[in-house]
This record gives structure tokens, C-alpha cells and sequence, in this order.
């Protein structure tokens, strides 16, 4: 047994409540290093009595570890426990104190979960587990209202620059929400509404007002109470780390320097504002001019900002929001962010834009899920790119699921692109095959799943701006074949818990292949084989398998052939097999 590699420690993801009444339990070993774990659990003030051993299941590995957990509900909402390790005919105990060859003979030598409070147990929105979002850039998506159109404003359709305009707007939105209905999503994100300079409008001049050339407060208003009609959510973009160049109080340092009763509002190195060498004498988002980073520890900036997020959900009745560079903004800003949207509408969705390890903001004390672009990037390698093979997929995706809480991989956003990135038939090659397998895993794996407009119909782009293109509408010019393919998957999702839960498992995943094969299942049993090939050739599958299978998508009869489901897949081919009967 291999010790240095044997890890736990108390809280974040190792060990958590997961509800009112259960607590789970994490440990790591070495990969293939144990045969059994199990966690000896039991009550600090009756050990004796309540001492029992529960099993552990190995629930994820990646290249180095394993990772095994039980989930345990303690009698009186507090828990003593320690882990029991089984290699062969060897045996280990793990406690908070050493490692031993015997159990301990003292409770107290334990590791100590000391009580499952309310207040700390990390719920996010029950809706957003089974929520599919569809990510409109609204300059982009469609021109409804003509009358608002910016000056300049250029033929749908034409080639986007980082500074031409188009004419998207609210109604334009309003006009298509029979192609999301049609589409099967239950949720939009959308990107900045209020006023700005740009076209994408993460230069907030106005926190209080939607952008003219979008509409009004009150058009928003209507688009909101028209989703909700449909069982269509509604989020928002919210940039509190910057404002924009015409947001009144920078005016005002710009024009008064230190003397602004605002100087304080924003982090200024040096007066008068200005840009040396390309470079800010203020912090801004990146090195952006037009951009100034806002002081959130300013309590007049904080109220401003906090009285933002009250107004939308209060007046307009949004559902949540995605935020903008949320990890340049301090912690206690973000927990009194937290208390303020929870305090107005509990089941609100907070988003935070991070592109990294996301464990400090996902503590039920902050956001409920960040856009989880490791799960982004693994995909993309695996299947628009081809970069890893199938072994060092799942083992990315199995860091994935060890590295949070079960409920913040149950909620996680996941995407395949955005208004940041290339589209993904681009990154795919342009190859349509590629781009459904990446779709259908995102659309069966734990977690939220986002659409980026327009990928439904096959649309392309490479890096902003050409990933902002306008929304493709001439039917002639949709990949029809591609939009069902899209319908019919989303579907699959929305009718079948287990496409949704957080179990899955990896069945076949070796190094060198490009085939995967992976289970998913629900509560109640219902169960799922998903295949696919993502290579260039055919490649045929093998599971084992018992009791009667369909196809998930037709429902025709799939026999078994000795004991396994078979299957001959084409080049970028899947199957997915849902079990009739056991």
C-alpha cells in the first residue's frame, strides 16, 4: 500500500454535507492500489454504540489516483469516522492523528465531522440540475425592432469586427422563442443588456437601464414573463468587476482626479488618469482603457452594486445571474452578493466566470456553479481535436468529479464554446461527426448543459470576433440534420433522470484508443450504455451487459449477443443503449 498517496482531509470536497441529513465521505489512494475502502463511522458521544463500517465505492479515478466514497447518514447529524484500507490480505487505518495496522482503540483519534448545520449545507437551485441553457449574444441573435438599430448599423449577416453593429435586439428574441421551444432549452443566458458603448456591452455605462439599441426596461421585462410562459429561465450578465468609460462616476475622476468624491470607487495607482505605455495608471479588466476595475470593498460601490442585483430580480423577475470575471473580485463582496440574491429569490442561479479550480467560490458561501471550462477543454481535446486518447479523457473528466462537492458537479455549467471562444464545428474541423459526439457527452454527463446560439444550426467562427457572427435564420442555410440531431438529444436528456444524475462510471477508456464507452444511472435504477467512437475509422464495441436493452433514440430492440451489447460504429459513430428490463 502505497501511504504517500493516501489523502483526506475534513470539509470542501472530501467531506460535506449533502443534504439535511447525509454526509459524504472522500478518501484518495493510488490508482489500482486497494481492493476495498471502507469509512468506519459512528456518533463522538456514543461510539460504541452507533460504531459501524460502511462501504466505499471507487466513484472516479484519473492518472495517478483513485477516489472513493460512502455516503453516511449519521443519527444525530454529527459524525466521528476514520478509513479501513484492504489490499489482499493487508489492512490500514487512516486517522486524524497516523496511520495504523489495527483499529483505534480511541474515538477521539478520529477525524471529526462536528455537525450538519442548515446554514452550511450548500444547496444550489434544484432547477438547474435539469436545465439545458441556450447563451445568446444579444447584437447577434436577431434584429426584431428596427427602429432601435444603431447608426451605422450594417446587413444581417455580414462579417462581425470588433466594433460594427448589426442591430440584434430584445425583440428579436421576443420574435424566435418558438426555434428555443422548438429547441428544447429551458433556460437563457444572456450576454450584457445595459447600456454601453460596444457591441458587446461589457462596458457598463448604465447598471440600471437596458441598452437602447436592445429596447427598454419594460421590453425586457415582457421577454422575461414571455419565457417564463414557456418554462424558460432567464440570466443575466452581470460585470461588477469593471464598469465601462462613460459609467458617470469614472467621468467624474476623469474629469476631477483625485478631488472626485469618486476617486475612491476605483483602484487609481496614479493621478490624473491616464495611459503610459499602453498600460493604465488605474486597474482596469486586463489592460483595458475603457474598462476601470470597480473597488467592491468601497461600501458605496458595494450598496450600488448590490442595489443592481436587488432592481433586476426584483423588477424584471430574472432568474439568476453569470458574473463577469468573478475571480478578481474579493471574496466578502461575493458572500454579501450571495445573501442578497438568495434573500429575494432563494432558487436564483449564481454563475461565476472562472476558467480554473473553483473550489474557494464554490463553498455554498458564494456561487453556485462556475463555467466549467476543465470540462470544456478536456472535451475538446478528446473529441474536436483528437489531442488525448480516450484513457486520458476520462481521466481529466475523473479529476472533474473528485475535485467539488457532488451538488456543484450536479449544477456545473458546462460548455462546448461561447462568446469567447471558437465556435465548436470550428474547433471540430468542420467535421459535423466530431461536433455530435462532443454534444451528446455534454447532454449525458452531470451538470447544466449551454448551447452557444447558432450551433444548432451548424454555424462556424474562429476566435472573437468571428465566434459572434449573426445568428443564421435562412432556413436554406441551417444543417436541418444537425438542428434535429440537437432536438432529439436534448429530448433524450429532459426525459430520462439518469442522462442527468450524477452517477457515471467509465467502462471502456484505454490508453491509445479513441473509443468510450461509460454508464450512466438514476436513482431508481434506470440505466444507460453510451458508446462512441471518436476515430477516424470504424471501431467495434463490446459490453457486457444482462437483461433487455433498446436504443435510446428509436427504441428499437437491441439484442444481446453472449451475454453483450455489440456494435459496429462508424467513424465518429455512438450508440446509447437504455435498459428495458433487467
Amino acid at each position: 500500500m502505497l501511504r504517500e498517496a493516501i489523502y483526506h482531509r475534513p470539509k470542501q470536497n472530501w467531506a460535506y454535507a449533502y443534504d439535511g441529513k447525509t454526509i459524504h465521505l472522500r478518501v484518495r489512494t493510488k490508482r489500482g492500489d486497494m481492493d476495498a475502502v471502507n469509512a468506519i463511522v459512528g456518533d463522538k458521544y456514543a461510539w460504541e454504540r452507533t460504531r459501524r463500517v460502511a462501504p466505499m465505492r471507487r466513484f472516479a479515478s484519473d492518472e495517478l489516483f483513485d477516489y472513493w466514497e460512502a455516503a453516511v447518514e449519521p443519527p444525530f447529524r454529527r459524525l466521528r469516522y476514520g478509513f479501513h484500507f484492504v489490499q489482499g490480505d493487508k489492512e490500514l487505518y487512516l486517522t486524524e492523528k497516523e496511520f495504523r495496522p489495527t483499529p483505534p482503540e480511541n474515538s477521539l483519534e478520529l477525524f471529526d465531522f462536528p455537525f450538519i448545520n442548515p446554514a452550511d449545507v450548500f444547496t444550489p437551485p434544484a432547477w438547474v440540475k435539469d436545465a439545458v441553457f441556450y447563451q445568446i449574444f444579444p447584437e447577434r441573435f436577431a434584429n426584431g425592432d428596427p427602429s432601435n438599430d444603431p447608426e451605422g448599423v450594417l446587413p444581417w449577416g455580414g462579417k462581425p469586427t470588433p466594433t460594427n453593429f448589426f442591430g440584434g435586439d430584445l425583440q428579436g428574441v421576443l420574435d424566435h422563442l418558438d426555434h428555443l421551444t422548438r429547441l428544447g432549452v429551458n433556460a437563457i443566458y444572456f450576454n450584457p443588456l445595459f447600456e454601453a458603448t460596444t457591441n458587446h456591452k461589457y462596458d457598463t455605462k448604465d447598471y440600471l437601464k437596458v441598452d437602447p439599441h436592445f429596447g427598454t426596461n419594460e421590453k425586457l421585462k415582457e421577454l422575461v414573463a414571455a419565457c417564463h410562459e414557456r418554462g424558460i429561465r432567464v440570466l443575466l450578465d452581470a460585470v461588477f468587476n469593471h464598469s465601462g468609460r462613460e459609467f458617470p462616476p469614472f467621468v467624474d475622476v476623469l474629469e476631477k482626479g483625485a478631488a472626485s468624491r469618486y476617486a475612491d470607487w476605483f483602484h487609481v495607482r496614479e493621478f490624473p488618469l491616464r495611459v503610459v505605455d499602453g498600460i493604465p495608471t488605474y486597474d482596469t479588466f486586463a489592460f483595458e482603457p475603457i474598462m476601470p476595475k470597480l473597488n467592491t470593498e468601497n461600501p458605496e460601490v458595494k450598496q450600488y452594486l448590490l442595489d443592481v442585483a436587488r432592481y433586476w430580480i426584483e423588477e424584471v423577475d430574472i432568474d439568476g445571474w453569470r458574473l463577469d470575471v468573478a475571480n478578481e473580485v474579493d471574496h466578502k463582496f461575493w458572500r454579501e452578493f450571495r445573501d442578497t440574491v438568495k434573500s429575494i429569490k432563494p432558487d436564483a442561479y449564481i454563475l461565476g466566470e472562472i476558467w480554473h479550480d473553483s473550489i474557494m467560490w464554490l463553498q455554498g458561501d458564494q456561487f453556485d456553479a462556475v463555467m466549467n471550462y476543465p470540462f470544456t477543454n478536456a472535451a475538446l481535446d478528446f473529441f474536436a481535436t483528437g489531442k488525448i486518447d480516450a484513457r486520458k479523457f476520462a481521466n481529466a473528466i475523473g479529476s472533474q468529479l473528485a475535485a467539488y462537492p457532488q451538488q456543484v458537479t450536479e449544477t456545473a455549467f458546462n460548455l462546448l464554446g461561447s462568446h469567447d471562444t471558437p465556435r465548436l464545428l470550428t474547433r471540430c474541423g468542420g467535421e459535423v461527426g466530431r461536433m455530435k459526439l462532443a454534444t451528446l457527452f455534454k447532454l449525458t454527463y452531470p451538470g447544466t448543459a449551454c448551447i452557444y446560439y447558432g450551433d444548432e444550426v451548424g454555424m462556424t467562427g474562429g476566435d472573437d470576433p468571428g465566434c459572434r457572427e449573426c445568428m443564421v435564420w435562412d432556413e436554406e442555410k441551417q444543417n436541418k440534420e444537425l438542428l434535429q440531431f440537437f432536438i432529439d438529444a436534448i429530448r433524450l436528456r429532459k426525459n430520462h433522470a439518469a442522462l442527468r444524475s450524477a452517477d457515471i462510471r467509465f467502462l471502456q477508456a484505454e490508453p491509445g484508443s479513441r473509443v468510450l464507452v461509460y454508464e450512466r444511472r438514476a436513482a431508481d435504477d434506470e440505466r444507460f450504455i453510451i458508446a462512441m467512437n471518436a476515430d477516424k475509422e470504424s471501431a467495434d464495441v463490446s459490453v457486457p451487459a444482462e437483461g433487455s436493452w433498446a436504443d435510446a433514440f428509436d427504441g428499437k430492440t437491441v439484442p444481446l449477443e453472449g451475454g453483450r451489447l455489440k456494435a459496429k460504429l462508424p467513424a465518429f459513430g455512438y450508440a446509447v443503449w437504455r435498459q428495458v428490463s433487467k
